[in-house]
């Protein structure tokens, strides 16, 4: 069932809630890949993901985030889409996913990729469910076989 009483808001990259969901994303993915090495490339920061949102559930619990990362005029990637495990399957990640979109579009931005990894048939799933189609493995993902990436046009 979908919750109606989600908020999707844009926050720093250091905001104390963002700085929690993507330690548990982390540790998500350390557990599912065995190691803390599943990330090729240069991890994101403030530097480059100058767009990093929060979803707050009715009670102001951030419950999932989502980020971008510019690549050049025209294309950015979908980095730290994350939501908490007990608030899957509520719709927020779609409402996040929404969101980052739009922000993408305001930027100018004409064509979202992002990249996920084989352990994580879920989140094929939704980005396949939500219209990306999975393309060659770009950038730092080149070549990786834990990676699965995929784009959209916006």
């Amino acid at each position: 069932m979908m919750e109606k009483s989600f908020t999707v808001a844009r926050v720093p990259w250091d905001d104390p809630d963002g700085d929690r969901l993507r330690a548990a994303q982390r540790a998500e993915l350390d557990a599912r890949y065995g190691t803390d090495d599943h990330e090729p490339g240069t991890p994101p920061s403030a530097a480059d993901v100058p767009v990093f949102l929060l979803a707050r559930d009715g009670t102001g619990r951030a419950v999932a985030c989502g980020g971008l990362r510019p690549l050049d005029a025209t294309t950015a990637e979908v980095k730290r889409m994350y939501v908490e495990p007990a608030r899957r399957g509520s719709g927020v990640a779609t409402l996040v996913l929404r969101a980052v979109e739009a922000e993408a579009r305001a930027l100018g931005v004409r064509r979202l990729l992002l990249e996920t990894g084989t352990l994580q048939p879920e989140a094929l799933r939704f980005y396949l469910r939500e219209g990306y189609e999975r393309i060659e493995n770009f950038g730092p993902y080149a070549g990786q076989e834990l990676s699965i990436c995929c784009a959209r046009d916006l």
